[in-house]
């Protein structure tokens, strides 16, 4: 499997970005699946997970209110929509794919497989 995240940019505060990653080598529609983020000097965090139908969704404290995720299953895609940005959300951003099929959303992210290259987002005040 590969993923290829993208969507990434320099945005001000309060603006907006959609994050797209594009799976292929294998279909994703059975799986679980995750967008991670990692600022300089942190560790990698959990930011938002999407279940294998779509119907569940979960998300860090951090976004919640702010970011959305979603998926296209005949495009083999996951989106992350994310607005209301603020400089904290400065990172690079990954998405991941839980190999386990029909898996619930995984916060840890041990528990998944697959990484996209992580794309970069930069948020100015």
């Amino acid at each position: 499997v590969q993923l290829q995240a993208s969507g990434g940019g320099l945005v001000q505060a309060g603006g907006s970005l959609r994050l797209s990653c594009a799976a292929s080598g294998r279909t994703v529609s059975l799986h679980a699946m995750g967008w991670f983020r990692q600022a300089p000097g942190k560790e990698r965090e959990f930011v938002a997970g999407i279940s294998w139908t779509g119907r569940s969704t979960y998300f860090a404290d951090s976004v919640k209110g702010r970011f959305t995720i979603s998926r296209d299953n005949a495009k083999n895609t996951v989106y992350l929509q994310m607005n209301s940005l603020k400089p904290e959300d400065t990172a690079v951003y990954y998405c991941a794919l839980d190999s386990g099929r029909w898996s619930t959303i995984q916060l840890d992210a041990h528990e998944y497989e697959y990484w996209g290259q992580g794309t970069q987002v930069t948020v100015s005040s």
